[in-house]
């Protein structure tokens, strides 16, 4: 959501990584006329006495419907310390893990995704071979001859292929406890009720209330729904899931918000948990949303967690807050999002993308990179960097998605627009060039390569009869910048309830590379703050940068603020918010 200043600056050294690939056959045993036949990837991520071990196993055979058991034996003194997406036992060097409740199937061709963290010492060497079902394999489908000799040949050949492919994959989800390379694909989002409903409650409202949008579990309260209707109405992670099955949804997305000492360095986004309170946020906020999200009644749903908003980046920028220092010092914004991972990681339809701010936040060069490595140290504190699906960028923020009249390579007679006023150095100029190289950076420094970014376009359209038409034709920098420019806001660090605002792309699978979807993740008429100040039990505080009336600090330049009037406190319904963002929407709207 807020911008921070780029000058803070926090390295951090991502521990050294060696990775050990092997594919090793393993046989699959499930039903006596099942075909044998899969695969195993290990890897491993290792330091000097210990490793996380990454495990990928491929059914190749006709589908396990009863559980499966996967078997191996250390060549070594390797030592498990503990595992996920399975029940890991081990004796001396014999390891045994059986599926989870929760994913007891493997189809054809699917793959389960396990893992386990691990100490050693000499020569870490991987496993020989595994076995799954108490049979060896060798990674194919083993072809058996017929018990006896055939005494007749076939009367006749086939001179036209079979009217059906049989090799061709099913169109459906794949088999429950399977993840998919990017969730959003294929798959129709879910339409929040009350969302929806205050939605249309605003004329013209019904051209955009059936989009998908995050359903924010932003206090433990909201785990099993509240009566208030000051932020996210009565309804229930239950009451959404099942809501979601009942619309024959693919996809749900909820926003993992309530970190303690949440939002370090604001007021209006403040939560209910104190800076000490990481054992809560595990056990009364945490571990109720895993158990909910591991119910197999949800398992056709593929279930997308967006992990706390406005945390890890606050580590790199803002440790001069005195409650951004305390979570720093007490780790428990790094310790908290590692726990969440970690959980949510484990249970086989659920996917999380990491907030990662956005380009006016750590677009510099002295954020950018150590973003990414406290990014990884979370990642590695939940046990594998497997439970991290993705990113997501310009979450609840006005970060236009494309700049299409100037680039950060543009000279204006001579002058880089990196020099103007509003770029003020930065590397990027708009969120989808930061997001796709904000992604390359996040896998160099150790996160799979097959990590996707989402970008929050729910108010960046920025359309309306304010929107420039093609690039100033000024030989000034700043004129040329403050002409050109889609982002209409009057300071890039200005953040809440921001006049002029639209509506940006609509919900889209894949749109660009690297980019798995464009989402709503801040649903479009919710408030970022109030005003002025509204007591209320939420923890959420009162900041001066949503008073339309203040004129700024440090952060915004000292500029007016730009944030609408009358606003109520964040996440409550704000209708004349939602109606400018229609206005002003880009596409427009019919």
């Amino acid at each position: 959501m807020r911008p921070r200043s780029p000058h803070l600056v926090r390295g951090l050294t991502a521990a050294a990584a060696l990775t050990l690939v092997s594919g090793l056959g393993v046989a699959v045993a499930s039903q006596a006329s099942a075909a044998a036949g899969c695969r195993v990837d290990y890897s491993v991520n290792q330091w000097n006495t210990g490793f996380t071990g990454t495990i990928n196993l491929t059914n190749l055979g006709d589908p396990i419907t009863n559980g499966w058991t996967l078997t191996w034996t250390f060549p070594g003194n390797q030592h498990i310390t503990n595992g996920w997406s399975g029940t890991f036992n081990q004796s001396g060097q014999n390891v045994t893990v059986t599926s989870p409740s929760w994913s007891s199937t493997l189809g054809t061709n699917a793959t389960a995704n396990l893992g386990f963290n691990a100490d050693y010492s000499g020569t870490n060497t991987a496993p020989s071979s595994f076995s799954l079902n108490g049979t060896a394999c060798t990674g194919s489908t083993p072809t058996n001859p017929p018990t006896t000799t055939p005494t007749t040949p076939p009367t006749t050949t086939p001179t036209t292929p079979p009217t059906t492919n049989p090799t061709t994959p099913p169109t459906t989800n794949p088999p429950s406890g399977t993840k998919v390379d990017n969730p959003y694909v294929g798959a129709r989002g879910y339409v929040n009720p009350e969302w929806k409903a205050k939605a249309e409650s605003v004329s013209g409202g019904s051209r955009v209330s059936n989009n998908p949008t995050g359903v924010w579990l932003d206090r433990i309260a909201a785990i099993e729904g509240t009566s208030d209707s000051s932020s996210n109405g009565s309804m229930g992670m239950r009451d959404h899931l099942d809501a979601a099955l009942d619309q024959g949804a693919g996809f749900i997305q909820f926003v993992i918000y309530n970190l303690p000492g949440r939002d370090c360095s604001a007021l209006a986004s403040n939560g209910e948990l104190g800076t000490d309170e990481l054992p809560r946020y595990k056990s009364e906020y945490i571990d109720p949303i895993a158990s909910i999200e591991s119910d197999p009644k949800y398992r056709s749903l593929r279930i997308i967690n967006i992990v706390e908003i406005d945390s890890l980046p606050n580590l790199v920028t803002n440790t001069n807050v005195a409650t951004c220092a305390t979570m720093k010092a007490n780790g428990g914004y790094v310790q908290g999002v590692g726990y969440a991972l970690n959980k949510l990681g484990a249970i086989g339809n659920a996917y999380n993308y990491v907030d990662a701010a956005h380009h006016g936040w750590i677009g510099w060069d002295s954020n950018f990179g150590p973003s990414a490595d406290i990014m990884l140290e979370a990642a590695r504190a939940s046990g594998n960097v497997n439970n991290v699906t993705g990113f997501i960028t310009n979450t609840a923020n006005y970060s236009a998605l494309r700049e299409p009249y100037f680039s950060i390579s543009t000279t204006v007679n001579g002058t880089s627009v990196r020099q103007s006023k509003w770029v003020d150095w930065n590397q990027y100029v708009d969120e989808l060039s930061f997001a796709q190289a904000f992604r390359q950076k996040l896998v160099s420094v150790g996160f799979n390569s097959n990590i996707g970014m989402l970008i929050d376009t729910s108010r960046n359209g920025w359309g309306g009869p304010n929107r420039p038409t093609a690039a100033s034709t000024s030989t000034n920098v700043d004129t040329f910048v403050d002409q050109s420019r889609i982002d209409r806001r009057i300071h890039a660090g200005n953040w809440c309830n921001q006049s002029g605002a639209g509506l940006g792309e609509r919900p889209q699978s894949a749109p660009a590379s690297g980019i798995d979807a464009y989402v709503w993740i801040k649903p479009p008429g919710e408030s970022d703050g109030s005003s002025s100040l509204i007591p209320n039990d939420e923890g959420k505080g009162f900041d001066r940068m949503c008073d339309p009336t203040y004129t700024g600090n440090e952060r915004n330049g000292n500029n007016m603020t730009g944030a609408l009037p009358n606003a109520p406190i964040s996440g409550a319904w704000f209708p004349a918010q939602f109606q400018q963002l229609m206005a002003n929407a880009y596409p427009p709207l019919s």
